[in-house]
This record gives structure tokens, sequence and C-alpha cells, in this order.
């Protein structure tokens, strides 16, 4: 393997790793809202574990995955050349130089492009009901933590894979790129779906370019017309300019889930995208 894609895997893995258990501890010590599985019942300590579990043998599935598949994908896309040269915009803009200025003038549009893609691609699976079907596991969580923002189903992350490698093709967006926007996405994950309460100035103040959970949170709302709302991963802007933005305001009592539809044991969501829905 290229030693500067070793290296950028490397602080991928070190930066969320320990993003995700400064989160995880934080929550757990300044929680935002507390944990109730059920609307009506407080989860107990085995309700707790239950779900920890589930979670985590998500995650588990999608972590085996990524080395195997997701990541050879990002690399193969990469090192595509369509040999069309009215596609060669890199170049033709000057930002194809391998350090300086333009080097990271053409990182932050990368990650500007992939972040508008992220939007439009969470959207779709939110108005696609085949999308629907593998992303609603995500969804099902009764209760948002740093632990909800790994809980994905393995079928949507090959499809989001295989969709994103033909964008990474069609704009020549050079490996180092995807991996500092992947490394960005998981951090920004994991810090808006945290259960850590802010300071309200200072989320505010976030939340005029970057998605806090005090915007995400309303994403989760058990209500449809929210859940189809604040699709932003990144930058909070998205939601505005394609005017998805909710008006609704988070509470610490919002019930979050999907509407009229419970949480399932952890081998039912793994095969809920195959089964009859309703």
């Amino acid at each position: 393997m290229n030693p500067l894609v070793e290296t950028l895997l490397q602080f991928k893995l070190l930066a969320v790793g320990l993003w995700f258990a400064l989160f995880f501890v934080l929550e757990r010590l300044r929680p935002s809202a507390p944990q109730r599985l059920d609307p009506a019942t407080p989860a107990g300590p085995r309700a707790k574990r239950d779900r920890l579990s589930r979670n985590a043998g998500l995650w588990l599935t999608t972590a085996v995955l990524s080395p195997l598949m997701v990541v050879p994908v990002s690399i193969w896309a990469t090192g595509v050349d369509l040999g069309w040269s009215a596609l060669d915009w890199r170049a033709a803009a000057g930002l194809a130089q391998p350090a300086g200025g333009a080097f990271w003038l053409g990182l932050a549009i990368d990650i500007l492009l992939l972040d508008l893609f992220i939007y439009w691609w969470h959207r779709a699976n939110h108005e696609i009901p085949l999308l629907w079907r593998f992303h609603e596991v995500h969804h099902l969580d009764r209760h948002l933590d740093t632990t909800t923002a790994v809980r994905f189903h393995w079928g949507e992350v090959l499809l989001s894979a295989g969709v994103r490698a033909v964008v990474i093709i069609a704009l020549d967006i050079p490996l180092a790129s995807v991996l500092v926007f992947e490394t960005f996405v998981l951090i920004g994950s994991i810090f808006h779906h945290s259960n850590v309460k802010l300071p309200r100035g200072l989320e505010r103040a976030v939340g005029l370019v970057f998605i806090t959970p005090a915007i995400h949170w309303v994403h989760h709302h058990a209500i449809r017309r929210d859940t189809d709302s604040n699709y932003g991963t990144l930058f909070s802007f998205w939601d505005l300019l394609f005017r998805s933005r909710s008006r609704t305001v988070r509470t610490p009592t919002m019930e979050i889930g999907t509407q009229g539809r419970p949480e399932k044991r952890f081998w039912r969501l793994m095969i809920a995208p195959f089964g009859k829905q309703g």
C-alpha cells in the first residue's frame, strides 16, 4: 500500500478513535437528554446494554467490510482515469500541485463537493423507498449518542461506497481528499449524534456553519416531517440552501426513532431491509 495512504488511514483510525472515546465519556458525565428506549418507560440497565450490543454489532459488520471492500473501492476509484480532458478541471484550475496553497485550496473544494454529494445521497436515502429500507436501520435507534453514529446496515454502507465511487471518478477527486473527508465525516457524525450537553451559545455559533446535535437530533425525531429534514452531514448551510431545514427545536424529551416503527433485535435489523415492509 502507498505510504501516504497508510499514514492517512492510521491518522483516520487514531483521530476517530480518540474522538469517539472522548464523547462517549463526556455524554455520560454531562448528558443533554435522558435515555429512554420506550417513549413512556425509562430504560433499565439490561435495556441499555441490549441497545449498546445492537449498535456495536452493526458497527462490527461495517468495520469488517471497510478494509475488505469500502477502502479498496475508494482507492480504485481515485486511480481511474477517464481520459476526458474536459473533466481535468483540477489541472486547469491549477489545483493539481502536490503542495502549497493550491493543494489546500483543492482539498477544501473537494471536501465541499463531497459534502454536497453526501447531502443529496442522504436525502435520496429518505426519498427512495429501496434506499430507505437500509437507512431506516440507523433511524430505528430510540436514543441518540456516539454509538448511533456508527450504527448503519452493511447494505447501506456498500451502496454508499458504490455511488460515491462514481462521484470520485467523475470529479477526479484524489485519494488524500477522500480519506481526509471520511475522517471529518466520522468526527462530525460522532459529534452531532452525541448526547453531550453543550453551552447554548457555543452550539448556536457552531451551528451557523457545521451540523450540531441541536440540528441533527431533530432529524431523528420520531415525526416523519422532521425525519425528512436536516440532511446535512458536515456543513449546515446545505439544508438552508435547498430548503430542507426543519423549524422544530430540539428538546430533552423529544421522542427519537421512526414514527410507528419499533426497534428490532440485532438479527432482525440485519434482515429487515430484505423483508416485508409495513
